[in-house]
């Protein structure tokens, strides 16, 4: 019976991933979605997402990949901005989204690390 509960917050998690990546890029090409309320859903979705979708195997690579996507995005906005402001709207919102996700995982890594 626990094993079915796991593979339910297993895919809690991964549909958390899906809707904030949707919403993120939603949010981008309706302006009207924009507000605070929003946001805090797409913060929600990335606190879900580093609680129930990153394994302690996969740790390493989910803030690596965090952490490159955040610096990279910062970096080219400026370029993308040349292209279409849109793409800097979808990674700023991205990393709205990343960001929590990537501090949850973090701590429950130094949290585990504490405990050994």
């Amino acid at each position: 019976m626990a094993k079915k509960s796991k593979v339910n917050l297993k895919k809690a998690g991964h549909y958390s991933f899906m809707a904030g990546i949707v919403l993120a890029i939603l949010m981008a090409l309706i302006p009207q979605l924009r507000g605070d309320s929003v946001i805090w859903i797409l913060v929600i979705l990335g606190i879900l997402v580093g609680l129930l979708n990153v394994t302690s195997k996969e740790t390493v690579g989910f803030l690596v990949a965090a952490l490159t996507l955040i610096i990279a995005s910062s970096v080219s906005a400026l370029t993308l901005a040349a292209i279409w402001t849109g793409l800097t709207t979808i990674l700023g919102n991205i990393i709205i989204f990343v960001s929590p996700a990537a501090i949850v995982v973090a701590l429950k890594t130094v949290y585990a690390l504490a405990q050994d």
